[in-house]
């Protein structure tokens, strides 16, 4: 049986978040609105606010909770962790307040499973404890994530490997302490087996940041922080390979679908404070006589929020439930693959729904900056590009599903009714006869 109903002591925990996310990690938006704030190891004002917040989060046994128990997590489950990541999401700051900060928590899982004991002393220690933030290197300019045509090569030198290639949309790139690239080690292997990952400190010379590319919803065109980066004959030692030669794909699934199921996640938070500022502003503002809340096409956009909302935070949920399963071993492992790719590709378009008719009843001031609307719709388009295109999960799922069916046996579907009254008729000969003694 399906249930998502979680114990009164962790309720307790979800109760506190929502305080908590509104009164402080909602103040640290406004206090600290800069793009990529949050991630600034160097920026000391917003550190001497974000330390004691963390320190509350831990203290309440709610930080890292991504990771499982053997993983040095508290292990909640992703049932839970949906439920938290609801309240996460309401704010650009919570997930740094929470240690569950993309592209972290994909950085420290992967740490935590493919890591040496070495490497999770250097790395993965101080990230999970917040100290220091991390990059995940994996797209390039010319193909997007399309590993067939990735050409960043790792070359094992005596006992050094030299990273040579461009890598694009870098996230966190300017302030992360080490990257995780992923390099062509074996160009003639099979694809799976043609790449490798590699941690690559900061300090690495040969890391050339070309541009910090800014998107859809940033404020400042110079100042994102999405790298370009050119890997410029770049020297690591030997030990820094995470996992095994050619192991570089099975290294990054790891991470990319807990990515899409958490950023499904916080999408249901952030579309909860829109469809709250839609309805307040449909009791609060009045036009042609009447509140904006007695018109019916505002009406209109308002229920099919609700209802677009519900149905995508029951797939989350759902979700959620079936990778509880697998941990569980009561599912097979891959179960969730389909409906992770479901997830991704509602994600955007509830998204842009939601967002966008809440900048629709606010009017003017919904386009403005004075309000997060606008940000957060035009930033929108990132959701359909995060850990894989949109598009490429369509096919994938409808591939998938497509594999299930099998053709029809005759020259009509098997739905024909003609077909079918003709097979049931032969099997029943004298169903449409009538019975002797009717009137």
């Amino acid at each position: 049986m399906i249930d998502f109903s979680v114990d009164p002591e962790f309720q307790a925990k979800l109760d506190w978040m929502e305080t908590f996310v509104r009164e402080e990690c909602e103040t640290m938006d406004l206090l600290f609105p800069e793009q990529g704030a949050q991630f600034d190891p160097d920026y000391a004002e917003a550190k001497r606010h974000l330390k004691p917040l963390q320190d509350q989060v831990k203290a309440r046994g709610l930080w890292a909770c991504h990771l499982g128990p053997h993983l040095g997590g508290p292990g909640y489950g992703q049932i839970k962790l949906a439920l938290m990541n609801e309240i996460i999401g309401r704010s650009n700051w919570a997930p740094v307040i929470f240690g569950c900060a993309a592209p972290d928590t994909g950085n420290a899982e992967i740490l935590a499973l493919f890591g040496t004991p070495e490497q999770k002393q250097r790395y993965l220690g101080p990230l999970m404890d917040g100290d220091i933030v991390s990059c995940f290197s994996m797209t390039e300019p010319q193909g997007g994530a399309d590993p067939e045509v990735f050409t960043c090569s790792a070359t094992l030198e005596g006992d050094e490997w030299v990273i040579e290639g461009e890598k694009w949309f870098s996230s966190n790139a300017r302030f992360a302490t080490f990257l995780l690239v992923i390099a062509v080690t074996d160009p003639e292997a099979p694809l799976t087996e043609r790449m490798s990952m590699f941690i690559v400190p900061a300090e690495t010379p040969g890391i050339e940041i070309l541009r910090h590319v800014a998107i859809a919803g940033d404020t400042d065109p110079e100042n994102g922080h999405h790298a370009h980066i050119r890997y410029n004959r770049v020297r690591i030692p030997y030990d820094h390979m995470l996992g095994e030669r050619g192991g570089g794909f099975k290294v990054a699934q790891a991470r990319l679908g807990g990515g899409r199921i958490h950023h499904a996640m916080r999408t249901v938070g952030m579309c909860n404070r829109a469809l709250d500022m839609m309805m307040e502003r449909a009791v609060s503002r009045t036009t042609k006589g009447k509140m904006l809340g007695e018109h019916q096409m505002v009406q209109a956009k308002i229920a099919d929020s609700i209802i677009e909302l519900e149905q995508f935070r029951l797939l989350v949920l759902k979700t959620a439930w079936i990778i509880d399963e697998i941990e569980a071993g009561r599912m097979k492992h891959g179960a969730s693959r389909k409906h992770i790719g479901m997830c991704k590709v509602a994600m955007a378009s509830v998204y842009a729904n939601v967002v966008g008719r809440a900048l629709e009843i606010h009017g003017s001031l919904g386009i403005s900056l004075d309000m997060p609307l606008a940000k957060w719709y035009a930033g929108n388009m990132a959701l359909a590009f995060a850990d894989g295109p949109t598009d490429a999960h369509k096919s994938q799922l409808a591939r998938a599903y497509l594999k299930r069916v099998k053709p029809a046996e005759g020259m009509f579907p098997s739905e024909h009714i003609p077909t079918r009254t003709a097979a049931a008729l032969e099997r029943y000969p004298d169903a449409r006869k009538p019975v002797v003694g009717d009137s």
